[in-house]
């Protein structure tokens, strides 16, 4: 790709983020959801299951993570109906015979989505500090936490994007997400590992959630990290390879149809 197809690909994919924003600002109630179901499940660990839950610190430190992972995904997953209806509505038709440069629709999603989670990120932050979460990070380890979530929303949010352009049906592009959304609960998330059953202890342990909550967790609340930000690094980093290729290779096949 040439110097000018390189700026004419950012200049539209900042234009279409900005469409992802105002969306965002004007459907509220996603974005409230977004921020709105989080914060109850952390408040519904913290009040009600917490006290019965021994972790070895203040509970409400070491639901966080988890409590921010949720939130994220289930941020990202609204891009797989927003980029299913442009597909299925017609607009990306409206597009084609527009100069955009084609991938910019599929990028405005991916940045916009990013930068809901960012903003729903920052509220939860919050309101778990107003309940008692008390970080001991110092700068370093906050750049590790934005670098760590960046690579997290970031991969997924391809991967949500990847779920949009495989159906043309809305409710069949929700169900999608639901797995991925389900995943934090079968981690350490929110308990313990080994509280679990044998078979179930084994799955919680070596998915991808598991090293990301004990790096997060790590950082923040200095808890030993050993070598889950490596994996993470392997699990997200591999993820965000695979759908942007798999992104690709849709959205070429679409544009083809």
């Amino acid at each position: 790709m040439s110097e000018a197809k390189w700026i004419w690909a950012i200049r539209d994919g900042w234009t279409m983020s900005k469409r992802s924003l105002k969306h965002i600002f004007r459907e509220g109630e996603s974005l409230l959801m977004a921020i709105a179901l989080p914060v109850a499940i952390m408040l519904l660990f913290v009040y009600i299951f917490g006290g019965a839950i021994q972790t070895g610190t203040d509970y409400v430190n070491y639901v966080v993570p988890g409590a921010i992972i949720t939130c994220a995904g289930f941020g990202s997953s609204l891009i797989t109906v927003s980029v299913t209806k442009d597909m299925s509505g017609g607009l990306f038709e409206r597009f084609r015979s527009m100069p955009l440069h084609p991938s910019s629709l599929l990028v405005g999603h991916v940045i916009g989505g990013y930068l809901r989670n960012v903003i729903a990120t920052a509220v939860v932050f919050c309101v778990a500090m107003l309940i008692g979460f008390r970080p001991e990070a110092g700068w370093p380890e906050w750049l590790g936490v934005i670098g760590v979530l960046t690579l997290y929303m970031v991969s997924i949010n391809w991967l949500f994007v990847v779920f949009g352009l495989m159906t043309k049906n809305v409710e069949v592009a929700n169900s999608f997400a639901f797995p991925m959304l389900f995943l934090p609960y079968l981690s350490s998330a929110f308990v313990p590992t080994e509280t679990m059953p044998a078979w179930l202890h084994a799955f919680a342990e070596h998915q991808p959630m598991t090293p990301l909550i004990e790096t997060l967790r790590g950082l923040l609340i200095a808890t030993p990290i050993d070598n889950n930000h490596w994996l993470t690094i392997a699990w997200f980093g591999g993820l965000l390879i695979v759908s942007f290729i798999a992104a690709s290779i849709l959205f070429q096949r679409q544009k083809s149809e």
